[in-house]
């Protein structure tokens, strides 16, 4: 399975929009063990989802998508969006992603954590090798923590950075395999803490492993998920909830 370290141009579009924006070409790297160059364009500041009835927004919560979700926004990394179905229905958030090497966050953007702990539940609709994170500390001056795992077993953890007007990176900080990962047409339980210089992953309400990242040091930013496909499509990515909670040392 390739694994893609890359970020390109990313476009605003209103959470659960059916036509978003279309996307750039990208140049993609498999490279897995030194950071990878691309042009790229900053995104812009982060717009609440318009909605009929907007009310104030939570910074701590789980949401269970019964309804449209409010102060998402989705951000188109790579592929054809005019791809990309998603939809909120049946409590679920749904992606269809019928482009190969399609790439999207939904970021929220309503509030910056310092100390933070972001789970979601996930199930895949196909046997096709995906891609599913947790992002954390994003923040468009500093960069941004990202814990993704994939239907093959195979898990990473990134580090993105906007480093100049047009140039962005991503630096790996960790890939391993877990046996915790249900693999192929499965359900999912993810988590990320993501605390002083500390990330801690979880994976089916384990925790897996506990990383140092006092080297970036990244301290606040927003939270959100990030989902792709690979070679083969479609694929269907069913979001049951999302929570996000004040992390709280033991």
């Amino acid at each position: 399975m390739k694994q893609f370290f890359w970020i390109g141009t990313l476009l605003l579009a209103s959470a659960c929009s059916s036509t978003p924006k279309a996307s750039p070409t990208l140049v993609l790297s498999t490279a897995r063990s030194t950071p990878e160059t691309v042009l790229a364009s900053k995104p812009t500041e982060f717009i609440p989802s318009p909605t009929a009835t907007q009310l104030a927004p939570k910074r701590y919560f789980t949401d269970n998508f019964d309804t449209a979700p409010t102060y998402w926004s989705i951000l188109t990394a790579s592929g054809d969006s005019g791809r990309v179905n998603i939809l909120n229905k049946k409590g679920a958030l749904i992606f269809e992603l019928n482009e190969q090497n399609a790439w999207l966050y939904a970021i929220y953007g309503a509030f910056e954590y310092e100390n933070v702990h972001i789970e979601t539940k996930f199930e895949s609709q196909a046997n096709d090798v995906n891609s599913i994170g947790l992002v954390c500390n994003y923040d468009e001056q500093a960069g941004w923590y990202e814990f993704n795992i994939s239907s093959d077993g195979t898990y990473s953890v990134l580090y993105g950075q906007w480093l100049a007007e047009g140039i962005a990176q991503y630096i790996p900080i960790r890939n391993d395999a877990s046996e915790r990962i249900q693999i192929g047409k499965a359900t999912n339980e993810i988590g990320l803490d993501c605390y002083e210089d500390t990330l801690q992953l979880y994976i089916n309400g384990k925790l897996i492993r506990k990383l140092d990242v006092a080297h970036i040091g990244l301290k606040s930013g927003k939270v959100g998920i990030s989902l792709a496909s690979f070679d083969e499509t479609p694929v269907i990515l069913t979001f049951d909830w999302v929570k996000v909670s004040e992390f709280k040392s033991p």
